[in-house]
């Protein structure tokens, strides 16, 4: 029994040990979030959800895009909730009616995001809009509603068209 009683004792300190360390490791993570937002480095602020919402628009409106493609569909999202056209939230942006198709269809949903949304999603919350403040995104290719086509063109990046 005295070895069995030693054994819980261990395995209970060591989880405190991951325990406080994830604690640790977690407050320096915040703290530097903070410090990058309070120096500008955020374009918009978010909160932990807003970002994995984020790049979850990334991984249904731009897969198959290239790298800054994905980067341009996550600054469109940011630019619209920076603009008074639009809501102010990265939530209500996403979830505005009839906004994205990958909201509409479920696509949003239908798979967790890759590394590599995740990073477009943080580079575009850095700051990088190589879209140019656009605020509409469309594929030429594809059945859209004509409206969007009065929308000043700023660029193309892969298969989507990017315009004000």
């Amino acid at each position: 029994m005295d070895r069995f009683v030693r054994n819980v004792r261990l395995v209970t300190a060591l989880v405190l040990v991951m325990i406080l360390a994830a604690g640790i490791a977690f407050g320096r993570q915040h703290r530097a979030a903070e410090a990058r937002a309070e120096a500008g480095a955020y374009a918009v602020s978010a909160r932990s959800n807003d970002y994995v919402l984020l790049a979850r628009i990334v991984a249904g409106e731009a897969a198959g895009e290239p790298y800054v493609g994905q980067v341009a569909v996550a600054a469109v999202i940011l630019n619209r909730v920076k603009s008074p056209k639009f809501p102010n939230t990265i939530a209500e942006v996403i979830y505005q009616p009839g906004a994205f198709e990958s909201v509409s269809n479920g696509q949003i949903w239908a798979r967790y995001p890759s590394r590599t949304n995740f990073k477009a999603a943080q580079d575009a919350l850095n700051g990088w809009d190589p879209t140019y403040g656009s605020l509409f995104f469309w594929n030429p290719s594809k059945r859209v509603n004509p409206w969007i086509w009065t929308r000043r063109i700023i660029t193309q990046i892969g298969d989507h068209v990017f315009g004000k």
